[in-house]
């Protein structure tokens, strides 16, 4: 108890340390680990701390990139990473984005979960496949955006402002404990491709092996791995089971999320936790007064939300074929009555967008809801990374391509829109654009451009340019420099 008093009093000193820790004694000497209940109970309270950062993870992986940046109706977020305007002083996520509060439960589960006894073995298997599998997911994240970051496995145990102190490790060192707790996921799932409590709002196997492929990747291109990983990532996607490609109208909304085609999704409910697409939709008051594409008025559309984040012209350009079922990823809005299709760049009567996809339902009461669960990883985003790594290796990858593009264009499919199989550099750009058509509001496009290695970044992205090559990283906070001098400032700023 002595122990567990000391370790409170320190939270209030916490703050100035940059391992954004909260101490374990409040588990472990209170005699938490002890029974079954208890772990289940401390992974649900993962889950729920997993999905607080699943706006984090959209805006690292997509504001970065040319998705974003149109008109907004409202006042609109984002614009420094939507402009990459990064530096010292400009420091978007600081703290590292307070990952290692996450981390440190995750690592404290790791530790302590495996002493306890299940009645079902396989269940606490389950279970630390899961919690292994999302720890290589929030290294992942934190080795794309900041490159080199320190490595922190152990929970806290006690109160010592000098151990909290952490250098950076360097990315090859971070990419090694990813693909080890990726392999020690895959160890402990075994042959089990279950879903907890036959659930998508839980880790799994399947999730485990997209991640692999989503690591591999970029191991293999930003880090160098070359062809040994892109055949490692082409292994673990083409071993995702138990997933498919549904049509649109079964994919988007909350009575479909139980879906086949999502893998991981992070999940929402009513009075417990809405998402953030509400930033992606306006308010009544604004949009009553407005018109669709095609002239129809806006007067008795419900919404409740925000015109925060804009698509611009080039997305919107790209995704405005009427034949394609992700042409409806946006409601396009405008001011007077007329005919807008096909979309024109920069028309003065053009006034924003909302986004379909993550929209909510309307309630009973009247007022729309936004507790859509939020996909982190689904079967159209294994296909394609199975085509690029099938592409890397310079192998055919019109087949998955294909399938993703029959889904979309349904009916209409056939013809021009078929992929046929060209150059590597053909097929690289064709897999981008597609990822980029399906993948809208899913915090993709960022990591895609750069993982695509090239030229690619700097090609698409017009606010940012080669001699800034740097920025591909984040910088981390001159607070962050003075309170930790094992810390060293992100190369290039």
């Amino acid at each position: 108890m002595k122990k567990l008093i000391i370790l409170l009093l320190g939270i209030a000193f916490l703050n100035s340390c940059e391992l954004d820790m909260q101490p374990e004694s409040q588990l472990t000497f209170n005699g938490f680990w002890e029974s079954e209940e208890a772990v289940r109970a401390a992974h649900t309270g993962i889950m729920a701390a997993y999905r607080g950062y699943a706006y984090t993870f959209f805006q690292m992986g997509e504001l970065r990139s040319d998705v974003w940046g149109g008109n907004t109706i409202e006042s609109p977020y984002g614009i420094d990473l939507i402009e990459n305007n990064i530096s010292t002083s400009i420091v978007p996520f600081s703290n590292w984005s307070n990952f290692y509060g996450l981390l440190h439960y995750v690592n404290d589960f790791i530790k302590n979960a495996p002493n306890v006894t299940f009645k079902k073995a396989s269940d606490l298997n389950h279970l630390m496949g899961q919690a292994y599998g999302i720890r290589a997911h929030i290294y992942y994240t934190m080795v794309r955006a900041w490159g080199d970051v320190p490595i922190s496995t152990e929970p806290l145990l006690e109160v010592d402002l000098e151990k909290l102190k952490k250098a950076r490790s360097p990315k090859s060192e971070v990419m090694q404990l990813i693909k080890s707790d990726i392999a020690k996921s895959l160890e402990y799932f075994g042959s089990d491709n279950s879903l907890w409590l036959n659930k998508t709002v839980y880790w799994s196997k399947g999730a485990t092996l997209a991640l692999k492929g989503d690591v591999y990747l970029w191991s293999g291109k930003v880090l160098g791995g070359g062809n040994a990983d892109f055949t490692e990532a082409r292994t673990a996607l083409q071993d995702v089971a138990g997933f498919e490609l549904v049509p649109y109208d079964k994919l988007w909304g909350q009575s479909n999320e139980n879906n086949k085609e999502f893998i991981f999704a992070f999940d929402y409910q009513q009075d417990q936790s809405s998402n953030f697409y509400y930033n992606f939709t306006g308010r009544a008051v604004d949009i009553r007064t407005m018109y669709d594409d095609q002239g129809n008025s806006m007067s008795g559309f419900v919404v409740n939300g925000a015109s925060r984040y804009g698509p611009t012209d080039k997305v919107l350009l790209l995704i405005d074929d009427l034949n394609d079922a992700r042409r409806n990823t946006f409601l396009r809005l405008y001011s007077d009555g007329a005919v807008h299709i096909p979309y024109v760049a920069v028309e003065e009567s053009y006034q924003g967008a909302v986004m379909n996809k993550f929209l909510g339902i309307v309630d009973a009461d009247g007022s729309r809801k936004d507790y859509n669960n939020v996909p982190l990883y689904r079967y159209a985003d294994v296909l394609l990374m199975l085509a690029e790594a099938k592409n890397n290796l310079t192998q055919d990858p019109s087949a998955e391509i294909n399938m993703v593009r029959e889904r979309a264009y349904g009916a209409n499919y056939g013809g021009a829109y078929i992929y046929v199989n060209g150059s590597q550099a053909d097929n690289a750009k064709a897999i981008l654009d597609e990822r980029l058509k399906e993948f809208i509001g899913e915090g993709k496009r960022w990591w895609d451009l750069v993982r695509a290695g090239g030229t690619y970044v700097f090609d698409e992205i017009a606010t940012l340019d080669p001699s800034e090559a740097y920025k591909i990283y984040y910088s981390i906070s001159q607070s962050m420099l003075a309170n930790d001098s094992e810390l060293v400032q992100t190369e290039g700023y």
